[in-house]
């Protein structure tokens, strides 16, 4: 049988019905299984894809950090406190260069990026064996941490600069090897140091952000002694609501729940206004002990912004001591959408309590405060009885590096990480045009704790 025959055969037994039906499902089987091969395909590499990611934002964290400490160093005048912040360098930029391991680039590429770490990591590390000695930075050292500081800050940049392609979809992980050597090569650092076995390192917890100001994370007590008056039930805080937002204001209360977990048991409400849609309403929480707001979010959108953040300060200041939260002073901010969220700490006599912390959410257009949150006030708020300071603030000042230029201080209250409270001098200072926040204990005269200050468009920031 010929080549034309054997199509002719082929044709006719196409053209049974059955025959047809079988090669449709043939067909449809191949085309099926070549689907779901691309689909698996497709997740595995979304999967690689999302541990680069991951591995790439974390390693930008790390460096940031890096450079964070590096310049916290140059600040210190204490060895001991010295050794322990190059202590956290040195294990930031371990975790940096574990994640940067992880990424899909060429050694040779990564090469000048690892060296600088590595250099980052053994000085570090050999700088707090150092101080630990009780050996403070030569001038040799400082210098060496400044040209490292620099080289960091450059790395950071370069990341960013990655960051933002990968984020626009202009880089993509399978071309990042080609596109992304000139990025990496921007930072690599010049400086020999002697390599230094890791023996017997361990890891500890690493430093943490602080976005909205010092301290405002942090609980000092286990029981909150801000509490105060007789149990209230969920009627009589439904007339504290209603007092607290206004009584010209409040058009409707409706009750939803009573929350008897956690160390503050409270009451939850939904307010509506009048004069406002009814999906612009307000949930509130009022404390059960003595019907104390705990916190209230209005969810009112706020088109455009006409106060200054000195006009919005005052507006909080007043609602403060109106409600009955008198004496307390703004400290930090940050502006999103057109409403300013502000920190607010107790100001004993003319010392500045972090500890009792409200926030406040302010809108830019009218000056209403559409946010509150007084958990840190009411966890920690009491009359303290504060000693006098043991050493002076000019001794103090001298406790803290010269190369700093300070520009105010005063005594401030600030938590540790243990549940308890330092009584502090607070030097806001500032180093090559950055600004910080240097905290000398007024009793002992030991550095307690550094912060940087970010000055941002959108606001005040501290890490």
């Amino acid at each position: 049988m010929g080549l034309r025959d054997k199509l002719l055969d082929f044709k006719r037994r196409l053209s049974d019905r059955k025959m047809y039906s079988i090669v449709v499902l043939v067909i449809g089987a191949v085309g099926l299984w070549g689907f779901n091969q691309y689909r698996i395909a497709s997740q595995l590499r979304q999967k690689l894809d999302n541990q680069y990611n991951r591995a790439f934002y974390d390693l930008v964290g790390y460096v940031q950090n890096v450079d964070t400490l590096l310049l916290k160093s140059l600040l210190t005048s204490t060895p001991a406190k010295t050794a322990a912040i190059l202590q956290e360098a040195w294990r930031q930029a371990n975790m940096a260069q574990e994640n940067l391991g992880m990424l899909p680039v060429a050694q040779n590429v990564l090469a000048g990026t690892s060296k600088f770490l590595t250099q980052v990591g053994d000085l570090a590390y050999s700088l707090n064996t150092q101080n630990l000695d009780g050996k403070p930075l030569s001038d040799k050292q400082y210098e060496t941490i400044q040209n490292l500081h620099k080289y960091a800050v450059q790395l950071s940049e370069s990341l960013n600069d990655l960051q933002n392609n990968l984020s626009a979809g202009r880089i993509k992980w399978g071309d990042l090897d080609r596109k992304g050597t000139p990025m990496f090569k921007k930072a690599s650092a010049e400086v020999s140091i002697k390599q230094f076995e890791n023996v017997d390192k361990t890891f500890q917890k690493y430093p943490t952000l602080i976005y909205d100001g010092p301290f405002s994370d942090h609980m000092t007590t286990a029981e909150p002694v801000g509490l105060h008056g007789d149990t209230v039930t969920w009627q009589q805080g439904r007339e504290k609501v209603i007092e607290f937002l206004g009584k010209d204001r409040v058009q409707k209360v409706e009750f939803i729940q009573s929350n008897n977990e956690g160390q503050i048991k409270t009451h939850s409400y939904r307010v509506y206004f009048r004069g406002r849609p009814e999906d612009e309403f307000a949930n509130i929480d009022i404390t059960q002990k003595g019907g104390l707001p705990y916190m209230m979010l209005y969810n009112r959108s706020v088109e455009t912004e006409k106060l200054t953040m000195e006009k919005a300060k005052e507006a909080g200041r007043k609602f403060l001591s109106e409600k009955g939260f008198p004496d307390m002073v703004d400290t930090y901010y940050l502006k999103e959408d057109n409403t300013a969220i502000i920190n607010y700490a107790y100001k004993q006599g003319h010392v500045v309590c972090y500890p009792d912390l409200i926030k406040l959410k302010i809108a830019l257009d009218t000056g209403e405060v559409l946010g509150f949150e007084g958990k840190g006030y009411l966890f920690s708020h009491r009359k303290r009885e504060l000693p006098e300071p043991r050493i002076t603030e000019a001794e103090a000042r001298s406790m803290i590096s010269s190369r700093v230029n300070i520009m105010s201080s005063g005594l401030a209250v600030i938590p540790t990480n243990f549940k308890t409270e330092l009584f502090v001098y607070e030097f806001k200072g500032k180093l090559n045009d950055t600004e910080f926040l240097v905290y000398i204990n007024a009793v002992t005269g030991k550095e307690e704790d550094i912060l940087m200050i970010i000055n941002t468009p959108n606001g005040v920031l501290t890490m």
